[in-house]
């Protein structure tokens, strides 16, 4: 059967115009998901917070993103480990504990990871953040060993700050056993994680412990004081992934005497001194109602001489390197706190000096381009699932009133 050439013509501009409307309509959905009371969000932020506030998504520890968003890590083709071990601590109990490292190595350098999570458990742990642990050990050639440190409302401070000092000096006297080199480590953490790597750095300075190479601190948490702090309030809503709600919830189940929030391992940002703690890279993000009271403790780390840099990542929320294999940004705040930490490791300062806080921009040109087409991709994705479970609750309601007047004819 032959088709006219105007009839080919017209199915042709039948699909162009349908594809039109289509993308329209798809538009107008990632646009109003972008859209908040605080601003516009970059087309993916509001794709990916669309999916994770309407539990789309819902985050676990074998949650794989879809390869059409995914980006490779480099890791230079060289082959890693992982070994989930565990540390003995100074109370009698052992922590859960996951290494990555590269196959045969000896004398590699080592970060010490603290996962974020509210301090909580069933907020986070060495299973949700092994993504990051591994980027950072691919990337690195580094040993990363994450520290499941022990979690409130059952352990209170100051048991995941001991738990976490303690597992420091355990793989510093295991170095060698692990094919690491004991002096040359950093710590590192994200939120809670971030503000646990910090106080672990305090702790190894205060009572004359491993002598620290660097602290990567991403997006941390450092007061558990009522400060007045804009992002604090602007940014709580519970919109971008962290609310005011659970960081209360975390206070109170973490710190449960008012008093506690005093004590300097609680509170970077209100401790006294910052004096001789080791170098640090701070990431903050624009959308995050921790971001104040990250750049602040940057800031009084300069003012105390810590050789400090901080960068703020527009256009992304409180958790944003998590997603690194979906946003661009987290992928680049990966690189910049590596590209610190190696000066760190090599001695080399020439291109951080000194105190700055730099605005990461979203991606643009070209990149830009690739996120927008990304974020439709994946809302036609978000979309798919959401008309899926309208349709099953559609069809159980249906089955249920079908059921219901079976029933009603049986008593007939």
């Amino acid at each position: 059967m032959k088709i006219s050439s105007t009839k080919l013509w017209k199915m042709i501009t039948f699909l162009f115009k349908l594809g039109i409307g289509f993308g329209i309509i798809l538009s107008s959905f990632v646009s109003s998901w972008s859209v908040t009371a605080e601003g516009n969000l970059p087309a993916k932020t509001g794709v990916v917070l669309h999916a994770i506030n309407n539990q789309l998504i819902v985050p676990s520890d074998n949650l794989q993103a879809p390869a059409f968003l995914t980006r490779g890590s480099n890791n230079g083709g060289i082959v890693f480990e992982r070994q989930d071990i565990v540390i003995p601590v100074s109370d009698g109990h052992f922590l859960e504990a996951r290494l990555h490292k590269p196959k045969g190595v000896q004398n590699a350098p080592i970060i010490m990871y603290y996962h974020g999570g509210a301090f909580m458990e069933g907020y986070g742990s060495i299973y949700s953040h092994d993504n990051i642990v591994r980027a950072l050990a691919n990337r690195s050639g580094a040993i990363v060993v994450s520290v499941g440190y022990r979690l409130a409302p059952q352990h209170i401070f100051p048991k995941a700050i001991e738990d976490s000092y303690d597992a420091l000096v355990w793989v510093h006297e295991h170095a060698e056993d692990l094919g690491g080199d004991s002096d040359n480590i950093a710590v590192a953490g994200d939120s809670a994680g971030g503000n646990i790597a910090t106080v672990t750095a305090m702790k190894a300075r205060d009572l004359g412990g491993p002598n620290l190479v660097a602290q990567l601190l991403y997006y941390p948490l450092t007061t558990f004081h009522d400060h007045a702090l804009e992002t604090r309030d602007k940014y709580s809503s519970g919109n971008y992934l962290l609310s005011r709600a659970v960081m209360e919830k975390a206070r109170d189940s973490y710190t449960p005497g008012k008093e506690m929030w005093e004590n300097p391992y609680v509170s970077p940002l209100d401790a006294g001194e910052a004096t001789d703690l080791p170098p640090a890279f701070i990431a903050t993000a624009e959308y995050d109602p921790l971001r104040d009271e990250g750049e602040l403790y940057a800031e009084k780390l300069f003012q105390d001489g810590v050789h400090v840099e901080t960068m703020r990542y527009e256009g992304v929320m409180h958790g944003f390197l998590s997603f690194y294999e979906v946003m661009a940004t987290g992928n680049t705040a990966l690189n910049d706190s590596l590209a610190f930490l190696e000066n760190e490791w090599a001695g080399d300062r020439e291109a951080t000096v000194g105190f700055r806080v730099i605005d990461r921009e979203p991606p643009s040109g070209w990149a830009r381009v690739k996120e927008e087409i990304e974020a439709h991709a994946a809302a036609i994705y978000l979309l798919s699932i959401q008309f899926s479970n309208v349709f099953n609750q559609m069809v159980e309601q249906a089955d249920g009133l079908f059921q219901s007047e079976d029933r009603d004819d049986e008593f007939k």
